[in-house]
């Protein structure tokens, strides 16, 4: 097939730090182009594939620019408008919530078949959105919780995000401290993993995302006053540095407080050895399995006693667990068979 992935404009193809739609956009085109495919990626300047990469935009916004709508609309804008142009057997999008948009407008000219990854949550304006956009797009959930979340909607397929576990050696001996990685935000809860640390007595290291004005603030007035001063803290880092906290780490703290999609940090963890010690939201409980890669806790008291619990667990299974299901090559899969169903049928499919 002739396959469009349209990335994100934010930061590059794969991401250099954060990023995790960017990562997950990167596995996919490099694994569809190695299976014969003919990918284009469209994904800012600097960006790197197998696929064959256009740059809308030479280099990625400033930081500062994060979700511009100027700079995200004049990303989806030209690649859209590239796409039809090139005779495209399906468009992939990853985008805001302008390229959905544009693919209904798409679907109105006779355009291919867009598909729509559907990569944050569901909230009563992204409701009525997609609600409006009808069957004019496919959508695609990363986990059966995200589809529950709004059953009427035209999904066609369920494919959980996937990583390539050679990039997350597998470590069996772990050093005394638990990690939280995530970015500094209500829904991540860095101050709940800050908490749980110093009731349970163990030592607490850090890899937060906090470059963006909101999460400074949320660091420097919710976060901040709740350190003891024991914690280690890092910025965002490069891939070989957050493996290595992820391998040594006893276990890693998951304290979201909001049903989260997905939750790519536990894969990460557990393909790396390192049970994962979560709240029990969203798709949490279709990626750890309770008692054998982590523990699932719906209290405070149940995190802050599962930490000392989880050198119960066995490293290998944790990674055996990923490995089964949440490889790079299951994901590449499951969009293959959502690319044949939407080119062998009728279009728009309906729900």
């Amino acid at each position: 097939m002739r396959i469009a992935e349209i990335a994100p404009p934010w930061v590059t193809v794969p991401p250099a730090g954060y990023g995790g739609i960017e990562l997950i956009v990167a596995l996919l085109a490099d694994g569809l182009a190695e299976r014969g495919h003919d990918v284009t990626l469209f994904a800012s300047g600097g960006s790197t594939s197998k696929a064959e990469i256009v740059s809308p935009l030479p280099e990625p916004p400033e930081r500062a620019r994060l979700g511009n709508s100027w700079d995200e609309t004049y990303h989806a804008t030209f690649a859209y408008l590239a796409a039809l142009e090139d005779g495209f057997d399906v468009i992939h999008d990853h985008s805001g919530i302008v390229g959905p948009a544009l693919a209904a407008v798409l679907h109105q000219l006779g355009g291919p078949p867009v598909v729509h990854t559907l990569h944050g949550p569901w909230t009563e304006p992204a409701k009525r959105y997609y609600r409006l956009l009808g069957a004019r797009v496919g959508l695609v959930a990363i986990s059966e919780s995200q589809e529950q979340g709004f059953p009427e909607a035209n999904y066609v397929g369920v494919v959980p995000n996937g990583i390539n576990l050679d990039a997350y050696p597998l470590r069996e001996e772990k050093d005394d401290f638990v990690l939280f990685l995530g970015r500094c935000n209500p829904e991540k809860g860095p101050e709940v993993a800050v908490e749980v640390a110093k009731q349970a007595g163990v030592h607490l290291k850090m890899i937060v995302k906090r470059g963006e004005r909101f999460e400074q603030e949320y660091w420097e007035q919710v976060v901040l006053p709740r350190l003891s001063g024991d914690e280690e803290i890092f910025d965002e880092v490069p891939h070989r540095v957050k493996v290595d906290l992820l391998g040594r780490a006893r276990a890693t703290l998951v304290s979201i407080q909001w049903p989260e999609p997905f939750g790519l940090v536990m894969t990460e963890s557990m393909a790396c050895g390192t049970p994962v010690v979560a709240t029990c939201f969203g798709a949490a409980p279709e990626l750890v399995v309770h008692g054998e890669t982590g523990f699932l806790c719906s209290k405070f008291d149940d995190l802050v006693a599962a930490v000392g619990r989880v050198g119960e667990l066995s490293p290998a299974r944790c990674r055996e667990h990923v490995a089964a299901r949440f490889g790079d090559d299951a994901m590449t899969s499951g969009y293959e068979r959502v690319f044949q169903r939407v080119t062998a049928a009728t279009f728009p499919l309906r729900p």
